[in-house]
């Protein structure tokens, strides 16, 4: 049965003028910017789908409770209704708020790593493995090999493979794994979730060694959507109720709130271990704030609480993600190469199948990401060769199987015309892709360079 066709269950009472620019123009820009879209200004930016981190647009009972902060140092009582809203919704008993989700990653590695210990992760995401090296941990990845496929149409790519897992335990002994990082909705995959099935296999496996699963909750709720409408079991199940069902499997989990709770900053760390919370108590107070704030605002705080309260609602969710189905389709049916299926977050354009006779070593995300910006204004994202980074230990690029250019959907910010403006300048591009040369890269941070790094045009 076609889907039909669903409005955004919201009124739009506030608009935010777009500035319109001409593609020379924009070509001057991108010269600026070194060919790297991070480094361009927000305001020469049309559409911007450089990332959901934060771009989210808050809802005016968010913006209302933004009035009823309270400020004090201790014991806000706006930590008493975020703490509140995480314990009824994720089920966990204590939280630490974070100024945002990094700040979670690097206290829980520094405290949960021993130098030397494998963290498994259904495939590496940046700030997550650049906070478990730091802390000496080695990145191990264990998500199926489906993930690697970008035409492959199976609908849980982001699943944990336990051979590898096995493999792992094998070779090194449980003893030198310190936690499994599971992320719901793998982003450099392409935004795959994982089924529950899996989860429940993986979290069995876990109790039998004794290593907790601390999940990556980033983008959870779109990965509970495509629980209930693609794993048997879960159709008539709410997306709250099977919310709770998938945080259960967890010891705890670091959240960026500036994605799935709908806020434009802050983060935290939950947890059901006695042990760890007064650890990461102690330690937030060092680095971020007093435990009750931990570097955020009580307006925030609230708003984030409520924000927390709104996602779980199932008509906003399932208006999220047919929203990033809807710009994926349009993507397929104009003959454009992406990941598939379409993820929850993000459309993922398949730079090398765009770009097949450009090596790798030109960038061909990044230069794909450039070159859209050039022709329409919109502002997107490399995941690939750049974001992976170069190995630390002979100083050679990382070469991923993935080349991907990610096109990421703010929450409740633009409307599907918008989709369809990209969606033509993705097809004009596509059919004048032997114009398209690579790029060199002429300056490079030691870390985490996708953020900084420089280009220049190949001739």
């Amino acid at each position: 049965m076609t889907k039909r066709t669903i409005a955004e269950p919201y009124k739009i009472k506030a608009v935010e003028p777009i500035k319109v620019t001409t593609p020379e123009y924009r070509a001057k820009c991108m010269a600026e910017a070194g060919y790297n879209t991070f480094l361009l200004r927000s305001e020469d930016v049309t559409i911007d789908l450089l990332t959901d981190s934060g771009t989210t647009a808050m809802s005016d009972r968010q913006w209302a409770g933004m009035m009823l902060g309270d400020e004090a140092y201790a014991g806000s009582r706006n930590f008493y209704h975020l703490e509140q809203a995480i314990n009824e919704i994720y089920g966990f008993k204590y939280v630490v708020p974070t100024h945002q989700g990094r700040a979670a990653e690097h206290i829980t590695s520094q405290l949960r790593i021993q130098p030397g210990q494998y963290v498994p992760m259904n495939m590496y995401f940046t700030t997550t493995r650049e906070h478990v090296e730091r802390a000496g941990g080695i990145f191990f990845d264990c998500i199926i090999d489906e993930a690697h496929d970008t035409s492959s149409k199976h609908p849980f790519k982001g699943n944990v493979d336990i051979a590898k897992l096995d493999r792992l335990v094998a070779e090194k002994g449980a003893e030198a794994i310190a936690y499994l990082s599971i992320a719901p909705c793998v982003n450099m995959a392409g935004g795959q979730p994982f089924s529950m099935a899996n989860l429940r296999e993986v979290s069995a496996w876990g109790e039998r060694y004794g290593i907790p699963i601390i999940f990556d909750a980033t983008r959870a709720l779109e990965n509970c959507y495509f629980i209930q409408q693609r794993e048997e079991g879960y159709a008539d199940r709410s997306i709250r109720e099977i919310f709770k069902e998938l945080m259960s499997y967890g010891e705890g989990c670091t959240m960026s709130s500036k994605k799935d709770n709908l806020v434009n900053i802050g983060g935290f760390l939950a947890t059901n271990n006695d042990e760890f919370f007064l650890r990461a108590k102690e330690m937030v107070v060092v680095f971020e704030g007093l435990h009750t704030y931990g570097g955020m605002s009580g307006r925030d705080m609230e708003a984030l609480a409520r924000g927390i309260e709104e996602m779980v609602e199932d008509a906003h969710i399932a208006s999220r993600v047919r929203q990033v189905e809807y710009l994926g389709q349009r993507l397929i049916d104009a003959g454009v190469p992406i990941v598939e299926p379409v993820g929850g977050h993000a459309v993922f354009i398949d730079a090398r199948g765009f770009l097949p006779d450009m090596p790798q070593d030109h960038f061909p995300a990044q230069t794909l990401a450039a070159a859209l910006y050039v022709d329409s204004g919109v502002r997107s994202m490399e995941r690939g060769i750049v974001s992976a980074g170069r190995d630390p230990e002979t100083g050679e690029h990382r070469h991923p199987k993935l080349e991907l250019v990610r096109l990421t959907i703010p929450r409740r910010v633009y409307t599907n015309l918008h989709m369809d403006v990209v969606a033509e300048s993705c097809e004009a591009l596509l059919q004048q892709r032997d114009s398209i040369a690579g790029l060199k890269m002429v300056y490079e941070p030691e870390k985490l360079r996708f953020f900084q790094a420089r280009f220049e045009p190949l001739a």
